[in-house]
């Protein structure tokens, strides 16, 4: 797999008739990391947080519903809608990004190349921070 700093994905899908709807998620075709942590977002009431890490990785599938990216990957503010149970997002390290505009049913799951640290020593939580040094480390391919 190519890496690259932000890549949108559509999830395979596969239908049996008369059965059900699959979406096989194949890692190794997503991401090149080792998944040491998953989390999921349920029950949205507003926007994620607006952040970027400087070491973690995530790989975002939108499970159920539907919302919004916003993502900075070195060309400014994108927005990204995001529909279920198709939509997928690999965020580099040094890529800012939330999420927004939930549907009520949305089911934002997570994967992450590091264990949960309460201490929030890996984020960048200005964007004005964030824009002082994104164009140095953050590598866009």
């Amino acid at each position: 797999m190519a890496k690259k700093a932000f890549e949108q994905f559509e999830l395979k899908k596969i239908h049996v008739a008369g059965k059900f709807t699959m979406n096989p998620v194949e890692l190794h075709e997503y991401i090149d990391f080792e998944v040491k942590r998953v989390y999921y977002i349920t029950s949205p009431e507003g926007p994620t947080g607006a952040h970027c890490h400087k070491k973690e990785e995530e790989f975002f599938i939108l499970v159920s519903g539907s919302c919004t990216a916003v993502i900075d990957r070195g060309n400014g503010l994108e927005e990204l809608p995001m529909q279920a149970p198709s939509s997928a997002l690999y965020v580099q390290n040094y890529v800012w990004h939330h999420f927004k505009d939930f549907s009520d049913d949305a089911v934002l799951l997570a994967l992450s190349s590091t264990n949960y640290n309460p201490n929030r020593s890996d984020y960048i939580e200005d964007y004005d921070e964030y824009l002082k040094v994104r164009d140095e480390k953050l590598s866009i391919s």
